[in-house]
């Protein structure tokens, strides 16, 4: 009965939301951006709790990363909600509309999904991303993040719940699962009498499991063996520079590369050289035997490195002698997510552009930007990889759905 009851409460409270003006929800997101910075000193010290069971638990560095939050981080947490009530409201904008002889007017609608189901891991940053677009979007949100950052998130929906009490909106407009345990988890999965739509966001390991065992509709996010490759007319000093940002500003993301491609004419130029900054990062490096050649420090590569979504200080790399070999090796490996080539030449850039099959690809950029705050949503809901309804960083947009809405003046059907 926990399931059902934290459920079909959302879903009583998503018929408010859904009515609730522009005005207020960005109030209410105004007010719950200024609670997070107003009770900072107590998330950190619940979240710094959080950090050391984890710590003690043997988790691995960069899962402790995406767990911690800082004080930088949570102004950004606060940010992002500031950014999402300037956002223009998809609810209730007509995206279609037409005449018929017979003088029925039909137009199209945007309205939100209803009750959307997120799970996910160690991100508490989430948390405030979810409820701040699912809000906006009119939608209730149900939660159930990782055991490893439970204490961190009940504080910061509890926040969230306070400011909604405050503004006399329905507080259960936002959910969190406490308990986190996997029976909880595959109930959730098939509470589709209450839940319109289930998010998940994390490791390959939970996103198939959600998919394999929900009875709810599934957006699927966030798995990323995410690609460079470096061409033959690359800048070798940008390229480096791109590569270290890819793979070492936050290793644990899934925008994060994760196998590099590298044209053999530049092997010897650019080998070397970007072996040594890997190094100096404590990157561990998996490589053919090429790679191995001019980086003397990297281990063999297997089969399964590149198919690897690492999230660490590991990257496997390849040599490739063409770009269809590229568009080959990433059709059979990747994700889908973000994929990049580095390049001054046009029409292989144009080739890899129309070729590649991901949500996201880049000419001569870092994957890192495959964000819904860096495109300017404010924030994201995750990152979907799949091909209907949403693709790419979901933001308010994402959040909805359409329903027709046709006026009559007494027409019959004969």
């Amino acid at each position: 009965m926990y399931i059902e009851n934290l459920c079909s409460a959302a879903k009583e409270a998503e018929v408010e939301i859904a009515q609730l003006s522009t005005k207020v929800k960005n109030t209410i997101l105004l007010k719950s951006a200024k609670a997070l910075l107003d009770n900072m000193d107590h998330i950190l010290k619940i979240n710094r709790l959080d950090v050391e069971k984890a710590k003690d638990a043997g988790v691995k560095s960069a899962f402790i990363d995406r767990l911690t939050l800082t004080e930088e981080r949570i102004k950004g947490m606060a940010q992002g909600l500031e950014e999402i009530a300037t956002l223009n409201d998809p609810v209730g904008e007509f995206v279609y509309g037409k005449t018929l002889p017979n003088g029925l007017i039909i137009q199209q609608k945007r309205v939100p999904l209803g009750v959307i189901a997120i799970i996910f891991e160690s991100r508490p940053n989430v948390t405030a991303d979810a409820f701040g677009l699912c809000l906006k979007s009119g939608n209730a949100v149900v939660l159930r993040g990782g055991k490893e950052a439970i204490n961190t998130n009940i504080a910061i929906v509890n926040i969230f719940k306070e400011v909604l009490r405050e503004c006399g909106v329905n507080e259960h407009a936002v959910q969190i699962l406490e308990d986190t345990s996997h029976d909880t988890a595959n109930k959730l999965m098939k509470a589709h009498k209450y839940v319109d739509v289930l998010i998940p966001r994390g490791s390959a390991r939970l996103i198939n499991a959600v998919i394999e065992n929900s009875t709810i509709p599934c957006i699927q996010t966030g798995i990323g063996n995410c690609h460079i490759f470096v061409d033959e007319s690359a800048k070798i000093k940008n390229a480096i520079d791109i590569i270290i940002n890819a793979k070492t500003q936050r290793p644990g993301v899934c925008n994060a590369v994760e196998t590099l491609l590298i044209h053999r004419n530049i092997a010897d130029k650019i080998l070397p050289q970007l072996g040594k900054e890997l190094a100096d990062r404590h990157v561990e490096i998996r490589g053919d035997e090429t790679v191995r050649k001019y980086i003397p420090q990297a281990i063999e590569a297997v089969e399964d490195d590149w198919a690897t979504e690492y999230e660490d200080y590991i990257v496997a790399i390849k040599t490739v002698d063409t770009l269809d070999e590229v568009i080959k090796h990433i059709g059979k490996y990747g994700t889908g997510h973000s994929e990049s080539i580095l390049t001054e030449n046009y029409t292989n850039a144009q080739k890899f552009l129309n070729e590649v099959d991901a949500a996201a690809v880049y000419v001569n950029a870092s994957t890192r930007f495959t964000d819904g705050g860096q495109f300017g949503f404010g924030a994201e809901i995750g990152i979907s990889t799949q091909k209907l309804h949403a693709r790419g960083p979901m933001g308010l947009k994402e959040l909805t759905t359409v329903k027709y809405v046709i006026m009559g003046n007494g027409q019959i059907r004969e």
